[in-house]
């Protein structure tokens, strides 16, 4: 397998990156936000006159922060990364991810490689715990894309379909 594809100097795409990569760890709080509205709220349905309402009603205003924290994350990613625009690229091989952005360049071993999580844009690759880079599908051809499906679904770094 050899994959080669460029990446255009979009500056949307920095963006786009930062996302996918931000939600991975921002998932969490999402959850522990609804967890914590919905305590606050049922706690403040049955409790009206209680001395515990304002404990609450803190309850149910950290649980839409936390709700909140994800996506104003996402934008500030989103905001700060668009002036990083650099044309870039892409060589995939049977033992390596090499990315270039503009003058910076580096690589991941497949063997490093932990597993890869698929959204609708990119795969994400993990080393270990951590997110470390994607992969773009939209900028790869779709047999390319088939090629490199395939060949993590073999290594047990992507669910199959």
């Amino acid at each position: 397998m050899h994959i080669r594809f460029d990446v255009p100097a979009d500056p949307a795409y920095p963006g786009r990156v930062a996302a996918a990569m931000g939600s991975v760890g921002l998932r969490n709080y999402g959850y522990v936000g609804v967890v914590l509205a919905v305590v606050g709220a049922i706690g403040l349905a049955f409790s009206l006159g209680d001395q515990l309402v304002p404990l609450y009603i803190a309850l149910l205003a950290g649980g839409l922060l936390a709700m909140l924290y994800s996506p104003l994350v996402r934008l500030r990613a989103r905001r700060r990364s668009a002036g990083y625009a650099t044309e870039g690229g892409y060589d995939i091989d049977d033992d390596n991810i090499m990315m270039r952005s503009g003058s910076e360049s580096g690589g991941i071993a497949w063997e490093g490689v932990t597993q890869v999580i698929e959204t609708p844009e990119f795969w994400i690759v993990y080393v270990g715990r951590m997110p470390a880079t994607v992969i773009p599908r939209r900028l790869m051809s779709a047999e390319d894309a088939e090629t490199l499906r395939t060949f993590m679904t073999e290594r047990g770094l992507l669910q199959p379909r």
